[in-house]
């Protein structure tokens, strides 16, 4: 119902046509308002938990606690153990009714809105392992809900049902090394050119994480130019295809990425037409598809190591003594650790509201962009703050903090690094300003 504005005048008319007509507006103005109010409520951001969501956030914890954080003693040192391990790791999450939890029950997942997978995704988080268990670990994640939206029936398939089941794993080709795409993504040099029937892809891609093991990737390239602009266009393109390799393995800071972060090529590397993901030239709108998303999603799993690194941090506080008081006594470790749960509890806030937008049909590319700077710089600084609180024990392998230091520190790079997203930012709140002024120019 559309917002109805019932105004009364102070003094109604004296005769009595005009009373009855000041009280039957004052009744539909109480009526309008009582409406709007109500679809106020509706759209209103509601913080509580339904029973069953926290029954399932529940769950999730204790299956974490209890079957993935023992699995992090004995990390694989191979893909075909670490293959072995996911395996392992999924067949309990769905014995446990927690696998799949962002995906619709079509594909045999939980049909979680992008709300309640804030709250789950946090708790799969609190282990490098988790999220990996319930199979919806980045890059797999954010391509299922890309190949969701955009893949054909018969594309979907091909590729999504297996994806989803956890049978396969996916990696996403789009970075390039340096002249090609990074953070500017006109800079796109690989291309697929038009020969017959065929589309041939040639270029290098670099950082394509989990490209070992992956039955499929998606690459973005260059199919002409739209309008004075780079036309971009996705590709799924199986890995067993002769004209796709693996160069390397790039060795990184970081280590537990199941398939490595991988320099790929693609030489002379012919597909069909049914291998298009979408529409030709619109790469880039599809990117944004999976990439607003995948920025909050990203957010939403460090934000349970972030949360762990600080529990770590409470109880070493607690227990040691230094200078003849509990650590927990001083003040200089009492602040760090404060400004940690302050941090954290705007970050969650951050990631709630932008979830909302998504779940009310929003793009919320400003919102998702302020909470992965946000998110990534606070992550990053819970994690440093617990290190340093637990000193020598911090640096040690015999808790997870330097392995969460390593893991999370290229979470401010990829999906955008903090400085590209402030520059977008920016830029919206300069064409609002502008929008503004020229709105006043007209009156």
């Amino acid at each position: 119902m559309p917002k109805i504005d019932v105004v009364l005048k102070d003094h109604p008319p004296a005769d009595s046509e005009g009373m009855h007509r000041a009280i039957l507006a004052k009744q539909i103005s109480r009526a309008v308002w009582i409406s709007n109010a109500a679809q106020n409520m509706e759209r209103a951001m509601d913080f509580g938990l339904t029973p069953e969501l926290a029954a399932l956030q529940e769950r999730t914890r204790q299956f974490i606690n209890e079957t993935v954080i023992p699995a992090e003693q004995n990390l694989p040192t191979s893909l075909t153990d670490w293959e072995a391990l996911r395996s392992n790791l999924q067949d309990a999450a769905r014995a446990a009714g927690l696998f799949l939890p962002h995906m619709a029950a079509t594909w045999g997942g939980l049909g979680l809105d992008w709300r309640d997978c804030s709250i789950i995704f946090e708790e799969a988080g609190r282990s490098l392992l988790g999220p990996l268990a319930l199979n919806c670990s980045a890059p797999d994640e954010g391509n299922m809900h890309l190949l969701e939206k955009v893949a054909t029936p018969a594309q979907q398939q091909r590729y999504l049902r297996p994806l989803s089941a956890g049978t396969t794993r996916s990696c996403f080709s789009m970075t390039e090394p340096a002249p090609g795409a990074g953070s500017d993504p006109a800079l796109l040099q690989t291309t697929a050119e038009r020969r017959g029937d065929r589309w041939v892809i040639n270029g290098r891609k670099w950082f394509t994480t989990g490209a070992q093991g992956a039955a499929f990737t998606i690459v973005m390239a260059r199919t002409g130019e739209i309008q004075g602009r780079t036309g971009a266009t996705m590709f799924l393109v199986d890995t067993e295809n002769p004209g796709y390799y693996i160069e390397r393995k790039i060795p990184t800071l970081d280590h537990m990425a199941i398939g490595g972060h991988c320099e790929v090529g693609f030489v002379d590397c012919e597909v069909g037409d049914d291998a298009v993901l979408g529409e030709i030239g619109k790469g880039f709108d599809y990117a944004q598809v999976r990439l607003a998303p995948a920025r909050l999603t990203h957010c939403m799993r460090w934000i349970g190591i972030a949360r762990r690194s600080l529990e770590y941090a409470l109880e070493y506080a607690v227990r040691r003594q230094s200078f003849g008081a509990r650590l927990a006594e001083q003040q200089g470790i009492q602040f760090p650790l404060a400004d940690s749960e302050i941090e954290l509890h705007a970050a969650r806030l951050m990631v709630l509201h932008a979830a909302w937008l998504l779940d009310t049909g929003q793009a919320a590319r400003h919102e998702t962009a302020m909470a992965k700077v946000f998110v990534s710089e606070t992550v990053d600084r819970v994690i440093d703050r617990a290190l340093q609180i637990c000193g020598a024990l911090g640096i040690s392998d015999d808790i997870p903090l330097a392995a969460f230091y390593r893991e999370a520190r290229a979470f401010r790079i990829y999906d955008g690094p903090s400085e590209v997203h402030r520059m977008s930012i920016a830029k919206r709140l300069f064409r609002r300003v502008s929008g503004v002024r020229s709105q006043e120019s007209e009156r």
